[in-house]
């Protein structure tokens, strides 16, 4: 797939987009939108103190590695409500995760995003695709990721991928913390993401959950905050799998391997419910 891309000198309203995806309900479409958007963004400091704060990151100098993603969110949710993209935004399902610090993220005041869509595949429940996001300073590529989204009843031919899972690693507890019923709304005013599982119980039945849910991104933050130790200045990625959703109010526990250049995590529900597993390794 050719890629071209579309640069714009800032992005649009968090509002008119979240009523652009109300608007959209039906798959309009069986192939990917090949344009990109681009576009440069400041850290917006007050903003990022708050995230800090919301996430348990320390104020080492360098932005939490989840920190970019924040900054392109709304860039995202642009490309995602354009009406050259064929699924509606609300009932996407974040499945999978992974973030590339190539180098490290300290001193930086201002990157150029590029986000896109590709790799659409068939999937038991759907169809699949990646949103990437890449981020450049003045030097090149600093920061880059991927996220695998799934759409509900979309239909394509073919076999669904089989993905080859890691040989587990022997973990033992970091922490715990407690994720309060307020904790999708907090990160939604900081970062954004309204999306309605995970504001309240009332929104989130709307959609077919007993309860509010936590961001998936949220969990992940949280969980690189405690990693820190574990994780090099720079050139590693972190990969994650989200399962089941954390359900709010509840108490998380986070298993780790020990430190090494690479390793595995998992955040995990009392009775052995799995939310996250995720992996660490160096990047060449």
């Amino acid at each position: 797939m050719t890629q071209t891309w579309h640069d714009v000198g800032h992005t649009a309203g968090l509002s008119g987009l979240y009523l652009k995806a109300a608007s959209k309900r039906k798959i309009s479409g069986d192939t990917l939108p090949t344009t990109g958007l681009r576009c440069s963004l400041s850290v917006d400091e007050r903003n990022l103190a708050a995230y800090r704060k919301l996430c348990l990151f320390s104020n080492d100098g360098r932005l939490p590695p989840t920190y970019p993603h924040v900054m392109a969110f709304t860039l995202q949710l642009q490309l995602l409500t354009d009406k050259a993209f064929p699924f509606p935004l609300l009932g996407l399902v974040h499945l999978s995760n992974r973030i590339r610090v190539l180098r490290p993220l300290g001193g930086v005041s201002r990157l150029r995003f590029a986000v896109s869509v590709d790799n659409l595949q068939p999937h038991e429940k759907g169809a699949t695709f990646d949103l990437r996001t890449d981020a450049e300073d003045g030097l090149g590529l600093l920061w880059s990721e991927s996220s695998r989204m799934l759409c509900r009843g979309m239909k394509l031919e073919g076999e669904p991928p089989v993905a080859q899972a890691p040989a587990e690693l022997e973990m033992s507890e970091l922490t715990r913390w407690y994720a309060d019923s307020d904790i999708g709304r907090h990160y939604a005013r900081v970062c954004g993401d309204y999306n309605p599982i995970h504001l309240s119980a009332a929104t989130a039945k709307l959609f077919g959950f007993p309860q509010a849910i936590a961001h998936g991104m949220w969990s992940k933050a949280v969980a690189l905050a405690h990693l820190r130790g574990h994780l090099p200045r720079s050139g590693y990625e972190v990969a994650v799998d989200f399962h089941k959703p954390v359900r709010l109010p509840s108490e998380v526990i986070l298993d780790g391997s020990k430190e090494a250049p690479s390793g595995q995590f998992r955040l995990s529900g009392h009775g052995g419910l799995v939310h996250m597993s995720g992996t660490w390794r160096p990047v060449d």
